[in-house]
């Protein structure tokens, strides 16, 4: 999640050095090769204008999907039935997909075209919400979110090479990734809101279809404003990385999630911990062996990078953890509506939204390390003060909390951001920025498998719910030691 606060750091960094040169998206970078005039079809402001906002709406939706889901979830589960680990499957297949697909797709837009990419994930994103407010059983909502997190892992690295195109100038496209940056990290404090005032007054179905405008609209300004770019047809995709990475995810997923079902200690359980093994073991020798890695391994000598890594991991498991299980609490502890469960997770999403130009400033005057620490601190008091509340707490000390938290990670990734791009050279930024985007998703994957897994097995919901801030409030706590010994030590 809030990927365009990534994006915002990662545009000023590379713009205060002058402009970003040529990435090989074969390595897991994205293309940035100024444009030319055959690579964009369009004249004046206005015009760059329109197709900003139309990759803005389409990153916005990849960031509501992630979101506005969550308040649903209960509606959901109302209408269709099944369990915690259902609504698990719910929000895992769409991280699943987003997450395993993103290592390969920059290399995907370069061979096939930005363009052509962009507008494929659309459709994929436009056909799968439309058919998500249309399904019957759980069992086929999971596949279509999926799908959605296919087409987001489309989109995601194409719009990156789309504003890089169409802006070759440092400081416009500065100004260009601000705003996009900007406009979607709105989504993050308005999926809650938007989707329980969608729940409540139209049901769960809505929350899907207010997908299909949105990239009804992003087509047509796609069609209209951008050109056709430079492809790459030479480029080679890294199938055996792909599949051994999406397998990997997958198994560890599904064993975390389906443990308390089958036991711990079953066949199907231990045979899904062996398959995530081999898988990872295999993902690890194809990229040390390839011509062409997903993941270049030679990323990983470098201690910023190898912590960055796991400072990803930690700080989006611990986010997602919170997303997942709160909605819930809200409203089948405090029998809240959606709406209400919306409004009362503002106080961790705005900051989100408002707080990482602050931190990017801060990371300029004293670097990354310090803002860094400093957000997994917050985020271990907000997650530690969550631990006391019940169903007969009143909100003052869950709004504390939840605004520590959401304080905590507008710190950190902003300033992980900033760490890791600027610890490698220039020309594996693209692949360091790709590595830290995936092992973030893969920490929300682990999240909401993790803590539902917990929720399932811990008696009661509430009790549950505390064990599961506690591993969060220790989870922040590393994170914060890890940042401070590892991230940047020889500077401040």
């Amino acid at each position: 999640m809030i990927n365009a606060q990534l994006v915002l750091v990662y545009g000023l960094l590379y713009t205060a050095k002058g402009g970003i040169g040529k990435h090989s998206s074969s390595k897991g970078e994205l293309s940035l090769e100024i444009a030319t005039k055959k690579q964009i079809r369009m004249t004046g402001r206005s015009a760059k204008t329109l197709l900003l906002a139309g990759i803005a709406i389409g990153y916005f939706m990849v960031l509501l999907d992630m979101t506005v889901v969550s308040v649903a979830l209960p509606a959901i589960h109302e209408d269709l039935g099944g369990s915690i680990r259902d609504l698990q499957w719910i929000v895992n297949a769409f991280t699943i997909a987003f997450a395993g697909l993103l290592l390969s797709m920059g290399t995907v837009a370069d061979k096939w075209g930005a363009r052509r990419t962009y507008i494929a994930g659309l459709i994929v994103l436009f056909i799968a919400s439309a058919a998500s407010a249309n399904v019957s059983s759980l069992g086929t909502l999971i596949v279509l979110r999926a799908l959605l997190g296919a087409g987001g892992a489309a989109v995601l690295p194409a719009s990156l090479t789309l504003i890089a195109h169409s802006f070759p100038d440092p400081a416009e496209r500065a100004r260009a990734i601000g705003s996009w940056a900007a406009v979607t990290g709105i989504a993050m404090a308005a999926g809650p809101v938007a989707g329980g005032i969608l729940v409540d007054t139209f049901g769960w179905r809505s929350v899907f279809l207010l997908n299909v405008p949105l990239a009804a609209v992003s087509l047509l300004l796609a069609a209209l404003y951008i050109g056709e770019g430079n492809r790459k047809p030479q480029l080679s995709v890294d199938l055996a990385g792909q599949i051994t990475a999406i397998a990997a995810i997958a198994a560890l997923s599904y064993a975390l999630m389906e443990g308390g079902n089958f036991g711990w200690g079953s066949p199907v359980i231990m045979g899904a911990f062996g398959l995530a093994f081999i898988s990872a073991s295999l993902f690890v020798m194809a990229e040390s062996k390839g011509k062409a890695p997903l993941l270049p391994l030679r990323l990983f000598r470098n201690s910023t990078v190898s912590a960055g890594m796991i400072a990803g991991l930690a700080i989006n498991l611990g986010f997602s953890g919170i997303l997942f299980i709160m909605p819930l609490f809200f409203q089948q502890e405090l029998a809240q509506t959606a709406r209400s469960a919306g409004l009362s997770l503002l106080p961790m999403m705005i900051p989100m939204a408002v707080n990482p130009l602050f931190t990017g400033r801060l990371v300029g005057k004293i670097g990354p390390r310090l803002p860094m620490t400093l957000g997994f601190g917050l985020g271990m008091i907000g997650a530690s003060l969550l631990i006391g509340i019940d169903e007969s707490s009143g909100y003052g000390l869950t709004f504390v909390g939840l605004l520590l938290c959401g304080f905590g990670v507008s710190f950190t990734l902003p300033s992980l951001v900033a760490a890791v791009i600027s610890s490698v050279p220039k020309e594996q930024a693209g692949a360091a920025s790709g590595a830290l985007n995936s092992s973030r998703q893969l920490g929300a994957t682990l999240g909401v498998a993790i803590y539902g897994a917990i929720v399932s097995g811990g008696g009661t919901f509430i009790a549950g719910m505390r064990v599961s801030l506690i591993v969060t409030a220790v989870i922040m706590a590393c994170g914060g030691l890890l940042s401070f010994a590892f991230v940047n030590r020889n500077r401040m």
